[in-house]
């Protein structure tokens, strides 16, 4: 991979979209502040957008509300924001944008976690929705999530080509070409020996497509992907090839180390499964230290791009901290 040298006159975009009031007194971004107010931000938008009642008969809104407002580290909605900080995008343009994202990534979690799948009964230190609500219930609750996904970015206040392109940026990221394809081979492996390319490909698929959508999402939102900024998106699809691959390596090792209470879900399920994942092919002490690398270059990858991108940067030093003492 190659980095993008991309002049800041040539990008032409302001680092002010994440707002004064997550700025220090030396202009510098404060993480704890943005984070926390784009969390919350996340949060309200999800709850405004899943609102609708049920009529008695079913429980289908009441568990899509458990699937996407239980918590969560909100990990793709702020990198949305953090690159849409980078695109001069003020962050209450990017509200439902973050919201329709984090409804597809519950989505994912949703029939991952179902028994044909994973079969997990913990997600979030919570029973998981088919546990709560029934199977069939979690199988339509990803479902109505997806499609609640597309009809918020189908519904932005935004010029139709944006949202073209930001349904068409979600759709690919979803596809056989991404976290479905992913998961399909990831189940293909299980109690099978496989090489460490063939893992790393399955990664970039099942978890690092979202993480790239949710980064240049928050881009095509004002900048589009043009020969203009071809050299921006190479930057930010190098950045999140790197930092998607080491958010999977990080939860391979927490599945292999951390306890319930940490991980908030069932732990030494990849082991129990006969999975084979980075850890256990290059041994927990490599994989951290390859996941490290990796964060290291994703922030060479955006180095270019100057105090624009200084809210991605702050992502990756999150990540270093949950890689140098992990919790959940």
């Amino acid at each position: 991979m190659q980095t993008g040298s991309t002049p800041r006159d040539r990008i032409g975009v302001s680092a002010s979209g994440l707002g004064a009031q997550a700025r220090g007194g030396s202009g510098g971004l404060l993480p704890e502040i943005w984070m926390q107010d784009g969390a919350k931000r996340v949060e309200q938008a999800l709850g405004r957008l899943l609102c609708a009642e049920d009529d008695g008969k079913t429980e289908l809104m009441a568990a899509m509300r458990y699937a996407t407002l239980h918590g969560g580290k909100r990990t793709r909605a702020l990198l949305c924001l953090a690159a849409g900080a980078l695109a001069g995008t003020p962050a209450h343009m990017l509200d439902d944008v973050c919201a329709a994202i984090e409804m597809m990534h519950a989505c994912t979690l949703v029939h991952d976690d179902l028994p044909a799948m994973d079969d997990d009964v913990l997600r979030r230190g919570l029973p998981t929705v088919h546990v709560k609500f029934g199977e069939a219930t979690a199988i339509l609750v990803g479902d109505a999530l997806q499609a609640h996904a597309f009809l918020t970015l189908a519904s932005l206040d935004a010029p139709g080509d944006n949202r073209i392109a930001l349904v068409r940026e979600l759709a690919q990221a979803v596809s056989a070409e991404g976290a479905a394809g992913g998961q399909a081979i990831d189940l293909s492996l299980v109690g099978k020996h496989a090489g460490l390319d063939r893992i790393l490909a399955m990664h970039g698929m099942k978890t690092g497509a979202l993480v790239r959508a949710s980064v240049r999402m928050g881009a095509l939102y004002s900048i589009a992907d043009d020969a203009a900024h071809a050299a921006l998106y190479a930057a930010l699809d190098r950045y999140t090839a790197c930092f998607g691959l080491a958010l999977q390596v990080a939860d391979d090792i927490l599945d292999a180390t951390a306890d319930t209470a940490t991980l908030g879900k069932t732990p030494g399920k990849d082991a129990a499964a006969q999975k084979p994942t980075c850890a256990s092919i290059m041994g927990l002490q490599a994989a951290r230290q390859f996941a490290l690398y990796l964060l290291h270059d994703a922030g060479e990858a955006i180095a270019p791009l100057g105090p624009r991108a200084e809210g991605l940067a702050q992502m990756l030093q999150r990540a270093n901290l949950y890689l140098s003492a992990p919790y959940a």
